[in-house]
């Protein structure tokens, strides 16, 4: 039976200090309210995951209605609020959610995209941190491992350990990647662990090598069960799982339940300190001989954050794959670096200019 009742939009301040010591500890932020920092809430909600969630936009109007209908959803699941906030709001969090981030333009270049999200996490994410200090800040915004990238920068300028500042990385992969090798197996998926690591994206390596179901290599538990697995279903799987997103998008315009559930995730992960596996980012000092980059890699995560990185055993392609993949990534920070020189010269130059205009005019009146 149903005894909570249908929460509005509501504020902190209006529920009194009660409410704010029972679930300071298992508060969640989220910056950016558009469909996947929405379904992320939607997905803790149904988990159960936290005690509050205060979401962060600069659309108010649709933060209000989103937080209204998440709350409506309560009654139905566990004990939970939902409330719209502005930065100082986020105080107290365990976990922010990083979401915000502007839409590609019809015919806008991938670099220039980056371009303008930079600028975005360049004011998001010292005002997370002015108020939120002690967050681990969980990246979910697009190309993530480059904004991962970017926001563990922006977050050390403001000292903030490197251990907080992850971001989704290939846990999606990784997902449908287990996923679809399960219904090819007949298996169900949670006892299929296989990785994908590298960019989220189209250089993404799936590691067949590691593959194991309920314990046994993928091989051995084939020949067991007497399954074929040749070289044209792995192409078949790997295709299905880096083209995903493109499949989806064309059909729908947008994903967002399978970030959601995972950014759920990992959100469990580190308020719950579970310390378990997954596929996460973070910057690396050198991945597969490539030096100070941010990949996707198997990640011990847990209420610090980012613990360590597990040691994988790749030989051959697999390695090969992973360092190209790692350029790819390094190569965009370069991109997005060299535009930011560009930009503070055109800055310095125009302002050379101004000052010379300046000048000119004072020696014309001096004369």
């Amino acid at each position: 039976m149903l005894v909570r009742g249908l929460l509005r939009t509501t504020t902190r301040a209006q529920l009194g200090r009660r409410w704010y010591i029972a679930t300071d500890q298992l508060k969640v932020g989220i910056v950016g309210t558009g469909m996947v920092g929405a379904t992320a809430a939607y997905a803790m909600i149904l988990q159960g995951i936290g005690r509050e969630i205060v979401l962060v936009d600069l659309n108010k109007k649709r933060t209000e209605a989103e937080a209204d209908d998440l709350n409506h959803a309560v009654p139905f699941t566990k004990p939970e609020l939902v409330t719209v906030g502005d930065y100082p709001d986020l105080d107290g969090c365990k976990v922010v959610v990083v979401a915000a981030g502007v839409s590609q333009k019809p015919g806008e270049t991938r670099q220039a995209l980056l371009g303008r999200n930079a600028k975005v996490f360049e004011t998001v994410i010292p005002k997370i941190l002015q108020h939120s200090p002690k967050a681990t800040l969980l990246v979910a915004t697009n190309p993530v491992d480059v904004m991962t990238h970017l926001a563990a920068r922006f977050a050390a300028a403001h000292g903030a350990p490197a251990s907080h500042v992850l971001g989704t990385g290939t846990c999606l992969d990784s997902a449908r990647f287990s996923h679809l090798l399960g219904r090819h197996l007949g298996v169900d998926s949670s006892s299929v662990h296989g990785y994908v690591v590298g960019e989220h994206g189209d250089s993404e390596v799936l590691l067949w090598s590691l593959v194991t179901v309920g314990g046994v290599p993928l091989d051995d538990y084939c020949q067991a069960r007497q399954i074929l697995l040749d070289d044209a279903i792995k192409r078949d799987i790997d295709f299905k799982v880096r083209r995903a997103a493109y499949r989806i998008i064309e059909g729908k315009g947008s994903t967002y339940y399978g970030v959601g559930a995972a950014i759920a995730a990992i959100v469990h992960a580190i308020i719950h300190n579970e310390k378990c596996v997954l596929t996460i980012c973070a910057p690396m000092a050198t991945v597969a001989g490539v030096q100070n980059t941010t990949v996707a890699m198997p990640f011990l995560v847990g209420g610090d954050g980012v613990i360590a990185v597990l040691p994988l055993s790749l030989q051959g392609e697999e390695y090969a794959q992973l360092s190209k993949s790692a350029e790819v990534i390094k190569e965009a920070i370069a991109g997005i670096d060299e535009m930011e020189i560009a930009e503070e010269n055109k800055q310095h130059n125009q302002q050379g200019a101004t000052n010379n205009h300046n000048n000119n005019n004072n020696n014309n009146q001096r004369a």
